[in-house]
């Protein structure tokens, strides 16, 4: 179980060695970190017994899955305190404990999201002041037993009653510091991510982004390009959606404690309109000899300005589904039948298709942009200075999506 992985880490220019199979890699914005083209989304792993949950969860088969992809080349897992109040990362760091420490994965996780112990059915709230930070981040670095967090990421775009500027300076003073080595944004707008940037360059942005949700696509991916920032597109499968596994039966069939039972992606026309895509783009799936896990994830890939996709998994099957994604990208015609059947199905937001023959450089470079600014209170803000996060606004803060 120790195989090489520390080589595979640090091994070549664009390549990640490992005995399962040779994945690309890309740097991360303008760190150090060259990271595989998929790496493993550890939401669904946190189990249930939260708002956010996905059900129960069999921790021997999350931790196998984790595994699988470490030894097939995978070389980071993308996690959160949040993901099962605790437990995703306590699974993480179990999967990976048979593995000396120079042997394992990039580790990247979140703050500024907490939850009441006193009643775990209550949704987050999100945080922003310093010592909260802080604290999250000891909190993650007892879970994961580490000394060190590889990238560490605002979870949510604001908490009440603190400014932006005063929890983004916290990142980057904690990465200056040396407490984890890049620092980065979820859920942010390119508006947000310029703001961030007067302060200190964000090394990463983490947006949802797939076949369904097509919206970083319109301006937010080609900001990170051309300022070197680097992209993780969250939740590439839409949650499941496109993987091939759900039909309506299956929608209804969800367990009461699975969050995507109400999610608007899950319910009404929306859905129709996502099975549908997922029927149509089973047909590039099917000529080519590939899963539709694996097609959907090489979609997001295909833009240029993404740096990784998170996918998640709950059994090393599913991994399994998702991985050539990382190696057999589509071509002109896959691209081209996929614009045309999210067309046709009229399926979420955002530009079809990536640019046949992109530039150089996605966008010319541009300035950070203003000074950092608070966005406009969407409701009144409690008293203890936090900022509920309720299942309506957009998604992109618990993200990862095994079928």
């Amino acid at each position: 179980m120790t195989a090489a992985l520390g080589t595979r880490r640090r091994t070549g220019e664009g390549v990640a060695s490992m005995p399962g199979g040779d994945l690309p890699t890309r740097r991360l914005g303008r760190t150090d970190l060259r990271i595989t083209r998929v790496g493993f989304g550890a939401w669904a792993i946190g189990g249930a017994g939260y708002a956010y949950g996905w059900g129960r969860q069999d921790d021997g088969d999350s931790a196998a899955a984790i595994r699988y992809a470490v030894e097939h080349g995978v070389n980071w897992i993308d996690t959160a305190p949040v993901y099962g109040l605790g437990h995703s990362e306590q699974v993480v760091r179990a999967a990976l404990a048979p593995y000396a420490a120079a042997d394992r994965p990039y580790l990247f996780t979140k703050c500024g999201l907490t939850w009441d112990d006193t009643d775990r059915s209550r949704p987050p709230r999100a945080v922003g002041a310093p010592h909260q930070l802080r604290r999250g981040l000891e909190g993650s670095l007892r879970r994961l037993g580490v000394e060190r967090i590889d990238l560490f990421q605002l979870h949510w775009p604001r908490a009440a009653g603190v400014p932006l500027a005063e929890t983004w300076q916290t990142l980057l003073d904690l990465r200056r510091e040396g407490k984890v080595r890049a620092v980065g944004l979820c859920s942010q707008n390119t508006a947000g991510l310029k703001a961030a940037a007067t302060l200190g360059p964000p090394d990463a942005a983490q947006p949802p982004f797939s076949a369904i949700d097509r919206e970083a696509a319109e301006g937010l991916l080609g900001w990170c390009a051309a300022n070197e920032v680097g992209v993780l597109a969250a939740s590439p499968m839409q949650c499941g959606l496109l993987t091939g596994a759900f039909t309506r039966d299956r929608v209804a069939a969800l367990p009461t404690d699975d969050w995507r039972r109400g999610d608007g992606d899950f319910v009404g026309a929306a859905l129709d309109r996502n099975l549908d895509l997922a029927r149509r783009m089973g047909h590039v799936a099917h000529r080519r000899g590939r899963t539709l896990a694996s097609v959907a994830v090489a979609w997001t890939l295909a833009w240029p300005g993404v740096t990784g996709a998170i996918v998640g998994a709950r059994r090393p099957d599913q991994v399994r589904d998702w991985l050539s994604a990382a190696t057999e990208p589509l071509d002109d015609d896959d691209l081209d039948e996929i614009a045309e059947a999210i067309e046709r199905s009229g399926a979420g937001t955002g530009p079809t298709r990536p640019p046949a023959d992109p530039p150089s450089s996605a966008v010319a470079p541009t300035s950070p942009g203003p000074a950092l600014a608070e966005p406009t209170p969407v409701r009144p803000e409690p008293a203890d200075g936090t900022l509920p996060v309720a299942a309506d606004q957009p998604r992109g803060d618990l993200l990862a999506e095994p079928s």
